[in-house]
């Protein structure tokens, strides 16, 4: 049954006329809820909510919030005790709170529970979507669409009954998904998801100002760098003989064009088409100059390493350029949004991409405090070392991290061995306490043995590790396989992870939260058959990557939930505004500051603790009136 509840109006066939107690009387007993919203746009923060729906599979309301005041249902809404389905919370969730100062708990988002449920498989996780395989229902989402603009006019019933069935269907979507997170032991992820949400929608909600004239500035900087770049790619053209043909022997500018902006090479390096041209007089076999594929080409010619360059200075130039005051929403503060679970577990960020934005502080240093306020941000240190230690069991990591030593000097000892001992200075710091040193020799053997540690993570082999050290091939594999000879407990625990992703096709993270990557091209023959080589290797690398990252991102997720539940406990002059993988950025009343900092500590510690359970994971918080890396 549907009820609309609005100002007089006729009445149809579809429905009935109701009131907002009616609403509040039929919903404040009842254990579960579906619960969603139209809105007039997509930026909350100057589109409005228009319709707001609220019920169950039996009984479903239609809030006309044009008219309609909602503040009723705040206790309904904000309740832990009442499960309000959503599908894709973060949206609603930020209206609601916009338009009438509900902040929405108990939240069990369907779309989050589908990507819980389905990750890796890549299947629509689209209410039209969801409805299609559980329901067998098609949505006609125009109608969706049809709600952009609408002023002070009636709803048709169309629309009203299009509200209201999505109520209902949500209700149905949530009873057809509790099987199969029982089936699979996901309750512990889907609570975790289900509560990290109202966190990252407080973050997209809070947002984060920008001192947009110190950006400008910087953006300038970068992009000048970017042109500077292009010209020394230019002159390097010029003097290499495979590319004379592109050596323009007749320029010509205008009376307007200074003399050093006439270009003198016909190359246009933002071109990927021109560009391979070049290239293949260099390396005939290239195919492609776009994504990693450039990187193992670099070393074999300096012009090739150049291009990257540029192209790394390029993308710098355009994504933080001025372009980016796209992002800056009419209440002048950037609300970027996020992507709560990859394939791995990690959380990406768009729109923009804050996760991206370079960590030397330049640009980052642009988002402000607000004035009495001041930056308190709290990063675990070597989250993804401290979980490989925990997961592998490995003396030496551990013991390192026991007694507080540089963990990369200690596998760099052990790695390089006398080559090692011999490039220690007097007075070196590592050889009197297993600190960080300052000795020059240490410092590169160290980057080498610190990118393979980090690069564990991510599943490096020995191209990428030769690109990243500047070495080649093989001398990037005996430097793996020396790693491999220190550390063999490591070995041991990837190789099982490997291992175990290729015999049952999925891959979980550790306890308590257990989460699911399916491989979706695996299948039991996938052994016999050579053609399937490319398959399984990336099978095996996902297997070995997803734990440690899935793990790290279980505990920073767990972080937000503890620290928002602690804000809103004792109702602090506090607000999350950011985070980035191991980090969490809040901002909070100077006068507080202080004591927040060993709050925050030990709230981010705690979170560690429910993955990796031998206390040595620490969080280091810092005070500051930018936002810092």
């Amino acid at each position: 049954m549907i009820t609309l509840v609005t100002q007089t109006t006729s009445l149809s066939d579809s429905y009935k006329l109701g009131t907002i107690q009616n609403v509040v009387d039929y919903c404040h007993d009842k254990e579960v809820l579906g619960v969603d919203t139209e809105t007039e746009g997509f930026d909350f923060t100057c589109k409005k909510m228009i319709m707001f729906q609220i019920g169950d599979e039996h009984q479903q309301f239609v809030i006309d919030t044009r008219f309609i005041d909602i503040t009723p249902l705040k206790n309904i809404l904000e309740s832990p005790a009442i499960i309000k389905i959503f599908h894709n919370a973060k949206f609603d969730y930020k209206f609601i709170k916009k338009w009438s100062g509900i902040e929405c708990d108990g939240v069990y988002d369907t779309f989050l529970v589908e990507r819980i449920l389905s990750c890796g498989r890549h299947i629509g996780y689209g209410l039209k979507d969801l409805c299609k395989r559980y329901l067998n229902v098609e949505l006609n989402k125009e109608i969706r669409n049809q709600f952009i603009g609408l002023s002070g006019q009636a709803y048709r019933d169309d629309q009203i009954v299009y509200g209201a069935k999505d109520v209902e269907y949500l209700c149905k979507l949530r009873k057809l998904q509790l099987p199969k997170i029982e089936e699979f032991k996901l309750q512990s992820v889907v609570e975790l998801e289900n509560r990290a949400v109202l966190a990252f929608s407080d973050i997209e909600y809070n947002g984060i100002d920008i001192d947009k004239d110190a950006w400008e500035v910087i953006a300038r900087a970068s992009e000048q760098e970017a042109l500077d770049m292009r010209d020394k790619l230019d002159d390097l053209v010029k003097i290499v003989p495979e590319l004379s043909c592109f050596v323009l022997t007749h320029v010509q500018g205008d009376l307007f064009t200074p003399i050093e902006d006439i270009r003198k090479v016909g190359v246009k390096w933002t071109s990927p088409t021109q560009v391979l041209k070049v290239f293949q007089k260099l390396v005939p076999e290239l195919e492609d100059v776009n994504g990693k594929k450039m990187y193992k080409y670099r070393r074999k010619h300096k012009v090739i390493d150049l291009y990257v360059k540029y192209k790394e200075k390029m993308k710098l130039a355009t994504s933080y350029g001025k372009d980016f005051f796209k992002f800056v929403s009419s209440d002048g503060k950037v609300h970027t949004q996020f992507n709560q679970i990859l394939d791995t577990g990690r959380v990406a960020s768009k729109k923009p991409n804050m996760q991206q934005i370079p960590a030397d502080n330049k640009f980052r240093n642009c988002f402000l405090a607000p004035d009495g306020w001041c930056f308190v941000s709290s990063d675990y240190s070597s989250q993804e070392l401290n979980v490989i230690a925990f997961g592998s069991s490995d003396p030496v990591w551990i013991k390192a991290l026991q007694k507080g030593q540089d963990l990369h000097s200690v596998c760099a000892d052990l790695v390089y061995g006398q080559e090692w001992i011999d490039a220690a200075e007097d007075d070196c710091s590592y050889m009197k306490n297993k600190s960080k040193c300052k000795c020059p020799k240490h410092g590169k053997l160290r980057t080498n043995v610190k990118t393979i540690n980090f690069g564990l993570a991510y599943g490096m082999g020995p191209h990428k590790l030769a690109d990243t050290l500047d070495i080649n091939t093989k001398a990037a594999e005996a430097l793996i396989n020396k790693y491999f000879e220190a550390f063999p407990a490591i070995g041991g625990f990837l190789d099982k992870l490997g291992s175990f992703g290729k015999k049952f096709g999925y891959i979980k993270t550790f306890p308590p939260y257990n989460r699911r990557r399916w491989f979706p091209t695996w299948y039991p023959r996938i052994y016999k058959d050579k053609s399937q080589a490319f398959e399984l290797g990336s099978i095996e690398r996902a297997s070995k990557n997803t734990p440690i990252q899935g793990a790290s991102a279980d505990m920073t997720k767990k972080a937000l939930i503890l620290i928002r539940d602690h804000i809103k406990l004792y109702d602090l002059p506090v607000k999350i505004v950011m985070t980035v993988h191991d980090q969490v950025d809040t901002i909070c009343k100077e006068s507080i500051a202080e004591e927040w900092v060993i709050t925050m500590t030990r709230l981010m510690e705690q979170a560690a603790l429910e993955v990796v359970t031998n206390g040595l994971l620490k969080a280091d918080t810092n005070i500051s009136k930018s936002w810092e890396k």
